[in-house]
């Protein structure tokens, strides 16, 4: 008498613990290939959007051009997020000095002190952000395959003990069973081995962008420290980026004359 066996005679035959398994592995799929896609495709746009970014930062004639552009387009990727971190700590610092606002620890230090927080505390929050989804990925190529193998082990010993039972322990009888069972690694390596991969894409373009945001915030630190150094009081404080940015360009201009 000839019996079929496949993974839907293994799913038949499975107890709950088998089936449990087979759902957590179903739902750590399914979770890697949202995230794949995801993250693949904002990882895209990102780039795309970093790259027109920084052609219209370098090209502008100054930085009343960049808060312009970037008062049009917005904050859509984390260039300009930092650059509206950089504009943002001007406009802080300056009116906790002129005494219109009060001033916290958040404001203590020197100038050059608290840009440079500013600029870190944006580079750390694009790099939470960036590295979003990454911890699930890494759990899930790290535990997957143990995952299948447990179930491998669990469905050989129900496998075993219904053979037992049966009181025929010839190879065909044994060989079947046990076959059906190894399903389990093969679909825990399957949901590990795209995760694995998917974890080590994503943390080597999060390093890269990191690397390249670490670069700009070094140039964007020096283009804004001399306007919020020597920017000078004021009754009226500007609230807008535009007009701190004015007073950095009139001090270069002035110095460059002289």
């Amino acid at each position: 008498m000839e019996t079929t066996l496949g993974l839907g005679h293994f799913l038949a035959n499975s107890d709950g613990i088998a089936r449990f398994i087979l759902a957590l592995m179903l739902i750590m799929s399914v979770g890697t290939w949202y995230l794949i896609a995801t993250k693949g495709l904002q990882l895209i746009r990102a780039q795309k959007k970093s790259a027109e970014f920084l052609a219209a930062f370098w090209a502008a004639p100054s930085l009343d051009a960049v808060a312009r552009h970037l008062r049009q387009t917005g904050v859509t990727e984390a260039f300009s997020h930092l650059v509206h971190h950089g504009f943002t700590a001007i406009e802080q610092h300056k009116a906790g000095r002129d005494g219109h606002q009060g001033r916290g620890l958040v404001d203590a230090g020197t100038p050059d002190e608290f840009l440079t927080r500013a600029l870190k505390r944006a580079i750390a929050q694009d790099k939470a952000r960036l590295e979003h989804g990454q911890t699930f990925l890494a759990t899930v190529a790290s535990s997957a395959p143990f995952v299948g193998l447990f179930g491998t082990v669990w469905g050989i010993y129900h496998a075993l003990m219904a053979i037992g039972m049966s009181g025929q322990g010839t190879l065909d009888k044994v060989a079947g069973p046990v076959g059906e069972a190894l399903i389990m690694t093969a679909i825990g390596l399957a949901v590990a081995i795209p995760a694995a991969v998917a974890y080590n894409a994503f943390a080597r373009a999060n390093r890269n962008t990191l690397a390249e945001l670490n670069s700009f915030a070094h140039d964007l630190f020096n283009f804004l420290a001399t306007g919020l150094k020597s920017a000078p009081r004021e009754v009226d404080v500007a609230t807008t980026s535009e007009r701190i940015i004015a007073r950095v360009v009139a001090n270069n201009s002035s110095r460059a004359g002289a």
